[in-house]
């Protein structure tokens, strides 16, 4: 039995319709293909991404803001979406475990993740939060949020941008590391997990936002995971991708592929954080990482697609 940490992009969960209806009917599909892992004989963990949802929340909260019912700040609407995005997954994976006769439990663990208070990414934000904007739509969102940080993202509009600091440890990991080692399906570290950052005995919650994909390596890593799989709407890694030499990779070397991000050649926004969190992790622990599209979950069993990075 292999121990796989697979972590989700924001399409396993989020299209075009934002509404909870249509959110948990996305999940019910992405869990129909997770289900495959534990159909393989897998113990499998699954980490998710929030960006869309705490967006959305974020603007929910500010819409309603006043003195009486103040908005929430972001690290707590992480931890909010977490509660939600984990309640659609556990619900239906414990659902499909039924249909499938699989006799196996599903927990959803608040997940927080400590970061330095001193790294760099609080002075450049670049985490892409919320929904897209069109670039008409730009100036009244900077009249009604001076304070935001907008740039451009991938070619599919505007996003605000906030802190994605590395995480440096993920507190209840002893946690997580019980209950895989007794068999049990974990939903961890949504979002990346609530950034907090460590005094003295406390954790204080941070405005920003951890890259999903470094916190499930850091998760992968901590519990001695076989295998890390990302799963994203592209089915791998392409060099000079969208251009006319564009070139998919399907097997690769860590030292290879730490070429071509120290080149920049990846999209910061969308591709690059999933090589460097594939690399990072395939080089802490010596095991495979596979990048690849949700759709092709048993073709990525089956080692036919994806890309698979290596030592």
């Amino acid at each position: 039995m292999a121990k796989i940490v697979v972590a989700l992009g924001g399409n396993a969960i989020l299209s075009n319709d934002a509404s909870a209806n249509a959110q948990k009917e996305a999940v019910q599909g992405t869990v129909k293909a997770l289900i495959k892992f534990i159909e393989n004989g897998d113990q499998l963990i699954i980490t998710h991404g929030n960006g869309p949802q705490v967006g959305n929340l974020l603007l929910q909260q500010q819409a309603a803001d006043s003195e009486k019912n103040p908005a929430m700040p972001l690290d707590t609407c992480g931890a909010m979406t977490q509660g939600s995005i984990g309640y659609w997954f556990q619900n239906a994976m414990q659902e499909q475990l039924a249909k499938k006769q699989i006799d196996k439990s599903v927990v959803s663990i608040v997940t927080q993740t400590i970061v330095d208070e001193n790294d760099q990414a609080f002075e450049q934000p670049t985490k892409p939060i919320g929904p897209f904007y069109k670039e008409s739509e730009l100036e009244q969102i900077t009249k009604l949020h001076p304070e935001w940080t907008l740039v451009e993202d991938s070619g599919r509009g505007y996003r605000r941008v906030v802190p994605s600091p590395q995480p440096l440890e993920i507190k209840e990991y002893p946690a997580i590391k019980q209950i895989v080692d007794a068999g049990i399906i974990p939903i961890v570290s949504g979002g990346g997990g609530i950034p907090v950052i460590r005094k003295g005995d406390q954790l204080i919650g941070t405005e920003a936002v951890i890259d999903k994909d470094f916190s499930a390596a850091k998760i992968a890593e901590l519990i001695n995971a076989d295998q890390l799989i990302i799963l994203t709407s592209v089915g791998g890694v392409f060099y000079n991708y969208g251009k006319a030499n564009q070139e998919e990779i399907f097997d690769v070397t860590a030292e290879e592929i730490q070429g071509h991000i120290d080149a920049k050649e990846f999209a910061a926004g969308s591709m690059m954080p999933k090589v460097k969190a594939a690399v990072q992790f395939v080089q802490k622990t010596g095991n495979p990482a596979v990048i690849g599209a949700l759709e092709d979950v048993q073709d990525i069993i089956s080692g036919n697609k994806g890309t698979a990075i290596h030592q």
